[in-house]
């Protein structure tokens, strides 16, 4: 059986991406970021009220899905928005939303 439309490359990152913010924690992670170049992990943790370990598993999905990216600089992680993979969400959700 052959799925319809929905196998389109454009379908398939849209819905990697909603996905990937389908999280408030993540949205706000993501908000974050917009507003500034990088962020350390351990700036992240204290404007987030919730365990590190819980925060990295949030981290690891948005990097998964290509909408941030870490550097390590021992001994802490730099997180910075993807800008190009952020770009094409913002394109691909627009374009779904009619906008």
């Amino acid at each position: 059986m052959k799925l319809i439309d929905t196998t389109e490359e454009r379908h398939q990152k849209t819905a990697r991406y909603a996905k990937a913010m389908g999280h408030p924690v993540r949205l706000h992670v993501l908000e974050l970021l917009s507003t500034q170049n990088c962020c350390y992990s351990g700036d992240l943790s204290e404007e987030l009220p919730i365990a590190k370990s819980t925060l990295s598993q949030h981290l690891k999905e948005l990097k998964d899905a290509g909408l941030i990216q870490g550097e390590i600089e021992a001994p802490k992680i730099r997180y910075c928005l993807n800008r190009e993979n952020w770009a094409e969400a913002r394109q691909l959700f627009g374009k779904l939303l009619g906008w």
